[in-house]
């Protein structure tokens, strides 16, 4: 039984190290003025504290809720 829970455990920490350098990883892409997906206006403070940012926060919100479920 501990061996299934020290794997899960394992797994558990990789997939957290993973998620922390996608996070902190640079983009390379410029910050946008509008949003890729409703072309609205991106608020210049989210221009400045998110690099690279591609989307409004309504938009990349449901980017990101999209790609947790898998669709």
């Amino acid at each position: 039984m501990s061996d299934v829970i020290d794997t899960a455990q394992t797994q558990s920490e990789l997939i957290l190290e993973h998620q922390i350098r996608q996070a902190t990883q640079k983009t390379s892409l410029p910050t946008r003025t509008h949003c890729i997906d409703c072309d609205e206006p991106i608020p210049l403070l989210r221009q400045q504290k998110v690099t690279g940012c591609q989307r409004c926060v309504a938009c990349q919100t449901d980017f990101e809720k999209q790609n947790l479920r898998g669709v």
